[in-house]
């Protein structure tokens, strides 16, 4: 079996579709924020700032999860690399728990009265990245076109 298959290969289920198509429209407005400043986001300067600041890693590491959020969600919504695109999503909301989110416990923070945000939305994206690794795009992905209908069963 050679890695373009293992990598493109997913059945015709829709519930990836939707799956997929979700992921890809939830995190879209995330990475939009931090790239283009969209939806009340700061853009990169005061993302990147804040980044390094609340982990302490490099601003590289920065860029990094722009690209995913932003990129990672167009090409999840189409279905285009599925498997490779959701893998880096599940490894960076794992990141994501361990550096910000794991100290504040595990609700959001709805009413605004608590020091920061806690981690069930974080494990629900690394839920149906984990489905989207295993599964891959189901149909209507690209990872389905270019894979050839034939060999997708």
């Amino acid at each position: 079996m050679d890695i373009r298959y293992r990598i493109l290969h997913t059945s015709g289920t829709w519930s990836l579709t939707v799956l997929r198509a979700m992921l890809g429209l939830v995190i879209l407005p995330h990475g939009a924020q931090k790239l283009l400043g969209w939806f009340g986001g700061g853009g990169p300067a005061a993302f990147l700032g804040g980044f390094e600041q609340m982990t302490g890693l490099p601003g590289l590491l920065g860029w990094l999860v722009i690209l995913i959020e932003f990129v990672g969600s167009i090409c999840l919504i189409f279905g285009f690399w599925t498997r490779i695109w959701a893998f880096s999503m599940l490894c960076l909301f794992i990141g994501i728990i361990l550096t910000v989110h794991l100290p504040n416990g595990f609700f959001m923070n709805w009413g605004g009265n608590l020091a920061g945000e806690g981690y069930e939305f974080h494990l629900l994206v690394i839920g149906m990245a984990w489905a989207l690794t295993v599964g891959g795009g189901g149909a209507l992905s690209l990872d389905r076109s270019m894979m050839g209908a034939e060999r997708t069963f």
